[in-house]
């Protein structure tokens, strides 16, 4: 069965199994999200960006942000839409819930690789052969990680991404007092 996945969706396992650049991962899965908001797979586009923001926070050691975002993930997840994805979604699910339970909250967190379950072996060998055109290894340990990648953040220019959320805050504060 022949399958035809996203470039964006490639380019996130690449980095995501090779570079370990979960910032790098984020933005280009949601780049792609915003691209085709509003589609039946929105919904797993938003779970891998969650996945990849939880293993940045969580290596950087913010353990409030990576919990918090882990459980909407495991909150958020559908399996069978996962499952038309190449990966194992059921086994995904179960991942997310018991990273939570072995968590238990914010104060236990800590990094460690959490391997998205490629089920569809077209789709694991174009993230590979995507992984290797970058020169990157593939399911590199991410605890080796360079300082840069770790903190991604600080050397982005993302003056666009905080203006939109402080507008976003506005919107949101003045539904509130209307409300009221």
């Amino acid at each position: 069965m022949a399958h035809t996945y996203p470039e964006a969706y490639i380019d996130y396992l690449a980095e995501y199994f090779g570079s370990r650049d979960f910032f790098e991962c984020h933005e280009i899965m949601e780049e792609y999200w915003k691209k085709t908001s509003g589609s039946e797979l929105s919904g797993c586009w938003l779970v891998l960006i969650r996945i990849a923001v939880v293993q940045y926070h969580a290596r950087r050691g913010n353990g409030a942000g990576a919990y918090k975002l882990l459980i909407k993930a495991a909150e958020e997840i559908q399996p069978r839409l996962m499952d038309r994805l190449g990966l194992d979604g059921e086994r995904l699910a179960r991942m997310l819930k018991e990273r939570a339970q072995a968590w238990g909250g914010p104060e236990g967190v800590r990094y460690e690789d959490f391997e998205l379950p490629i089920a569809d072996p077209e789709l694991l060998r174009l993230a590979q052969a995507r992984c290797a055109e970058k020169g990157w290894i593939w399911a590199s340990p991410g605890q080796q990680a360079p300082g840069e990648i770790v903190h991604r953040h600080l050397t982005r220019d993302r003056t666009d991404v905080v203006a939109a959320r402080k507008d976003a805050a506005a919107i949101r504060a003045a539904s509130r007092e209307e409300r009221k």
